[in-house]
């Protein structure tokens, strides 16, 4: 695992209303916005031009990837430092998997789990030290959770199962550990949609591997037991559709709109109130030699 190559973090600056704005009675207390993006880049090396015009454009100060596909040692970290992200987490295998933190704040802890007693690199865990100011503590869990094959019954697919296994891996580690009696951030692409309106037909998705029932409902029990808020379905409620994948396969992904919201941005309940905004950059998808996945942003306001 690599490590961070210590420089320092560019330095937040807190966003006030001027003094003479509000009278003293009411005046706004200081705050400062965090953003941190979730996006299953498909091969970081093979969409580092696209990753670096994303940061350029929109400089989240967080950006976590999954499937990044690439060994330790090939990790484009310069093209990330170069880009301002100096702070940098990763792990990943030739070829498949692989997960990465890269950050403009600062973090001192780092952690990644092997699930289900494999290697194969699906897990980063950082947390953001006291040179990252108002978000000093948070920790950022970043999954890759298996997407389990084609057909969905465990005993005729080792895939569906291991997905199975890692679920409840997850959720024995929340029980165990209990990450969300820290501000904390859980997201990546876990790669179930979990609610009607995450997919484009419910019920002809419903026998359909990341909208089965038993995935489903063992994502969202596990999510509301172990005390995390999805951030995109607190201000986008449901009937609203969301998506952020769209299959390679379709002609015309756009004209067909037939996506699934398989990434998500969870929240521990101490930075539930903090929530101010989710984005789907949607437009991602129409970008030349694409990830069948879009980023997802969200907003903190600390």
């Amino acid at each position: 695992m690599r490590d961070p190559d210590g420089s320092a973090a560019m330095e937040r600056l807190a966003f006030c209303a001027p003094a003479d704005q509000f009278p003293a009675p009411s005046r706004r207390n200081s705050y400062v916005q965090l953003t941190v993006t979730s996006w299953n880049i498909n091969s970081v090396r093979l969409r580092i031009g696209m990753v670096t015009d994303f940061l350029a454009s929109h400089a989240p100060d967080i950006l976590c990837l999954q499937e990044t596909k690439t060994p330790n040692e090939q990790f484009p970290a310069k093209a990330f430092e170069q880009a301002g992200y100096v702070h940098q987490a990763f792990i990943g295998q030739k070829g498949y998997n692989g997960v990465a933190i890269v950050s403009k704040l600062p973090f001192s802890e780092k952690d990644a789990m092997a699930m289900c007693g494999r290697n194969d690199a699906r897990h980063m865990t950082a947390v953001l030290d006291k040179g990252a100011g108002a978000a000093a503590g948070i920790a950022i869990h970043n999954f890759y959770i298996p997407a389990g094959g084609d057909i969905p019954d465990p005993a005729k697919n080792d895939k569906f199962a291991h997905k199975l296994a890692f679920l409840d891996e997850i959720g024995a580690w929340g029980v165990a550990k209990r990450p969300t009696d820290r501000p904390a951030i859980l997201l990546g692409d876990l790669n179930i949609a979990p609610y009607e309106h995450d997919v484009w037909s419910h019920k002809q998705l419903l026998d359909v591997v990341s909208h089965t029932p038993i995935e489903t409902t063992t994502l969202e029990r596990m999510r509301s037991e172990l005390g995390w808020t999805d951030a995109a379905r607190t201000l986008r409620p449901e009937p609203e559709k969301l998506y952020s994948w769209w299959s390679y396969r379709a002609a015309d992904w756009q004209a067909s709109n037939r996506g699934r919201r398989l990434d998500h941005i969870w929240l521990s309940d101490g930075l539930t109130p903090a929530l101010r905004d989710v984005s789907f950059l949607r437009e991602a998808r129409g970008w030349e030699r694409p990830s069948d996945h879009v980023p997802v942003t969200v907003t903190l306001e600390l």
